[in-house]
C-alpha cells in the first residue's frame, strides 16, 4: 500500500476519533493535537488494525512515536 492511500484512510480514521479534521503529517505526534489521550490512542489503534487488515503487536506499538511511525508499521505490515 502506498503513502498517500495510507494517509487518505488514516485522515478518515482520525476525523472519526476526534469528530473534526486533524492535518496528518509524517512529525504529528498527540502533544500536537487537543484531546489526543490514552484513550484516543487505543481508538485509533483498534481502528487501524480493523481497517488495514492487520494487528499492531506492543513491540510495534512500543516505536509509534508519531504518525509517520504509524504509516511506517502499517507499511511494514501490508507489505
Amino acid at each position: 500500500m502506498i503513502e498517500t492511500e495510507i494517509y487518505s484512510v488514516l485522515s478518515e480514521i482520525f476525523e472519526d476519533v476526534f469528530m473534526r479534521e486533524v492535518a496528518l503529517r509524517p512529525d504529528l505526534t498527540a502533544k500536537d493535537v487537543d484531546g489526543w489521550d490514552s484513550f484516543k490512542q487505543i481508538d485509533i489503534i483498534i481502528s487501524v488494525e480493523e481497517r488495514f487488515g492487520i494487528k499492531a503487536g506492543t513491540r510495534d506499538l512500543d516505536g509509534l512515536q508519531s504518525v509517520g511511525d504509524l504509516v511506517r508499521m502499517i507499511q511494514s505490515k501490508t507489505a
